[in-house]
């Protein structure tokens, strides 16, 4: 416990070090591909070799790679994701009825994952309480054991059954946030997954010696048992978060949602830098908010175990002796 801060600490130094690092890596894997990139967003056989030096210039193509980077960054800072090559659009703007691609993509992108949160979460829930009993382990397990890819398609048919056509866009597209939660809920064990892990992290605690004291003290059993497993409670919900944000990306481009992950596909198939880079930084700011989220959770369950009687330490020596 004298270093309980170094682990939060690191992940707290990784959720601010991410959104940086992963645009940067996309940028190496951009210079890294044959060609200049103003010639593979924009070959010179096709745009001409006058276009081509404009379009280099214009997106800070011509001075190399650290140029670039150091220019996207720090206007991606300031809420700025430049221009789209291939839609002619500005990724994200903040002027009040100027189109771009972003303002869309990111609430749907949202509320699917707080739909699939809120599945995943009953799950955590229902395993807390040691619910259902186990010899239910065999139905939910199977379901589980359904891929993302193939439930995903089963949404998107029922979508397409329910409304074949685009004269109820709004309903539609509700219905397709909701199949496309159900998803990303279900398939690829995240519901049986956070249900069964919480669960058995809960009974292997209930069996520590310190619970058996703390029973005997008059202590109920959910607040001495909460506080030590709570830590790796946290991490289990990240995880399931972490899966849930790449499954994501299938379940939009299948089922037909307008999202951030279906915007990254598009702009990769298109060879749109500058979706494709403002894309994974969204990403990469969830993945950095749930990194720092579980540091700060991680901080005040440490100091409030710090808090614990410190005459506890007696009754298991005690305990020991006998």
């Amino acid at each position: 416990m004298k270093k309980w801060w170094i682990r939060p600490g690191i992940r707290m130094f990784a959720a601010f070090l991410l959104p940086i690092l992963v645009p940067a890596i996309i940028t190496m894997f951009i210079w890294a591909l044959p060609g200049d990139p103003a010639s593979i967003i924009c070959p010179i056989e096709t745009c001409g070799l006058e276009q081509n030096r404009i379009l280099a210039k214009e997106l800070h193509l011509d001075e190399g790679m650290w140029s670039f980077f150091s220019h996207w960054i720090s206007q991606a800072i300031q809420g700025d994701f430049g221009r789209s090559n291939y839609y002619g659009l500005e990724v994200l703007s903040f002027q009040e009825g100027k189109v771009d691609l972003l303002s869309e993509s990111i609430p749907n992108t949202s509320l699917l994952i707080l739909f699939s949160l809120m599945i995943v979460s009953i799950a955590s829930m229902l395993g807390s309480l040691n619910m259902p009993s186990k010899k239910w382990d065999p139905v939910i397990v199977m379901i589980g054991v359904i891929p993302v890819i193939v439930l995903a398609l089963i949404s998107g048919a029922v979508v397409e059954i329910a409304y074949p056509g685009a004269e109820f866009p709004n309903p539609k597209d509700w219905l397709k946030l909701i199949m496309g939660a159900v998803t990303l809920g279900f398939a690829d064990a995240a519901f049986s997954g956070s249900l069964i892990g919480f669960r058995e992290t809960f009974a292997r605690e209930k069996n520590q010696r310190y619970v058996g004291i703390s029973i005997l003290r008059g202590e109920s059993l959910f607040s001495n048992t909460f506080p030590n497993v709570a830590n790796g409670l946290v991490g289990q919900y990240r995880a399931r978060l972490l899966h849930i944000l790449s499954g994501s990306v299938i379940v939009e481009v299948v089922v037909g949602i307008s999202g951030v992950g279906d915007l990254l596909l598009r702009g990769t198939l298109n060879q749109d830098f500058s979706v494709v880079l403002a894309a994974a930084f969204i990403f990469s700011i969830f993945s950095a908010l749930l990194l720092f989220f579980q540091a700060i959770l991680e901080c005040l369950i440490a100091l409030h175990i710090r808090k614990a009687p410190s005459d506890i330490h007696m009754y298991e020596q005690q305990l020991e002796a006998t």
